[in-house]
């Protein structure tokens, strides 16, 4: 399958740039995956698509401020790190700028309190940097850090709790699990008073959201591992809901791509109790074991985000949702509106 079927051409104006300031002020496209059926609404329409006995399931993870920006300790020279994953104890798996200038052996200095020497040279253009520090690390990054946004929001975020979920719980994630960004704690308590289950995973994004694609066959790409977990309780919920004949539906590819993962584990029976590493890529073709539903943000053009929802709603009625979406303006990525596949 290649890549440029998944292409589309989006007008720059359409990439949110700032969050809205009420979370759920956004819109909502909502696509009927068997007809290809497209109809817009408000976020807090969502309610109305969701049924008593339905399950929602939100990735529970938490942004870290994970870049940092500091100079070589030898010249002088500006470099910057962003942190994907903790290794063990102070040692990082972290993107790096200039990534030409930034081998083996390189120190690179924060300041007057945090410093980091360059191990190895990892997969995909990563590092492994171990720190030293006199403190708490994460007193020092809160301070140090900033909230590491993609590289096509241009402008400054005033407020870090705007790139995090409002149940952000577990520490980890390089990215935000921006489908979430929309719910408000009051929201969610309208959905549960209507009898919808709502529970946690995690999946704490890495590596795989800043790399673009870089074959020209679909089947050629090979995802970048990212820790998972999932407790027992949700996995009971889970297969009640299924075994009612309710809905699972996941907010955002994390919590989709968590929940496959898992399926995947224990397809001869029910869910159960799973953590672990993930490098699990969808795409058409995929048979889903978990989800029926999925609520996701509008994603990149040829991207491996947009071949996972077609894989569930089709390629033909997700790139016809997309060309609605951008006649009707829709706002588009991580603070843009929303679509709800049903």
């Amino acid at each position: 399958m290649n890549v440029n079927l998944y292409d589309f051409e989006l007008p720059e104006q359409l990439i949110a740039q700032t969050p809205l300031l009420d979370r759920t002020a956004s819109r909502l496209l909502t696509l009927n995956k068997e007809s290809g059926e497209v109809n817009h609404n408000t976020f807090p329409d969502i309610i109305n698509f969701l049924q008593p006995g339905d399950t929602l399931v939100l990735n529970d993870t938490r942004v870290l401020p994970a870049r940092l920006f500091g100079t070589k300790e030898d010249t002088g020279a500006k470099a910057e790190v962003l942190l994907l994953k903790n290794v063990e104890g102070d040692r990082w798996e972290a993107l790096v700028k200039p990534g030409k200038k930034l081998k083996a052996g390189s120190v690179i200095v924060f300041g007057d309190e945090l410093k980091a020497v360059i191990d190895e040279e990892g997969e995909m253009g990563a590092r492994m940097l171990t720190f030293s520090y006199e403190g708490i690390f994460q007193e020092i990054l809160d301070r140090l850090g900033e909230m590491p946004l993609p590289p096509y929001i241009k402008e400054t975020l005033d407020d870090r709790e705007r790139y995090q979920t409002v149940y952000a719980k577990h520490e980890g994630s390089a990215a935000a699990p921006t489908a979430g960004l929309h719910f408000t704690d009051e929201l969610l308590d309208q959905i549960r008073a209507k009898g919808v289950n709502v529970t946690f995973i995690t999946l704490h994004v890495g590596l795989g959201t800043f790399r673009p694609m870089s074959v020209d066959v679909v089947e050629d790409h090979v995802m970048h591992e990212e820790y998972y977990s999932m407790s027992q309780e949700t996995a009971d919920l889970i297969n009640e809901t299924k075994q009612r004949g309710n809905r699972v539906f996941a907010v955002g590819t994390t919590s989709c791509r968590t929940l496959e993962t898992v399926g995947s584990k224990f397809e001869q029976g029910l869910l159960q109790e799973s953590s672990g590493w993930t490098k699990i890529f969808i795409y058409p073709g995929y048979t889903f074991k978990v989800i029926d539903g999925m609520l996701t943000n509008f994603h990149l053009p040829k991207s491996t985000l947009v071949m996972l929802v077609s894989a569930l709603a089709g390629r033909e009625h997700i790139m016809h949702a997309y060309e609605e979406a951008i006649a009707q303006e829709y706002r588009f990525f991580s603070f843009g509106d929303a679509m709800l596949i049903y």
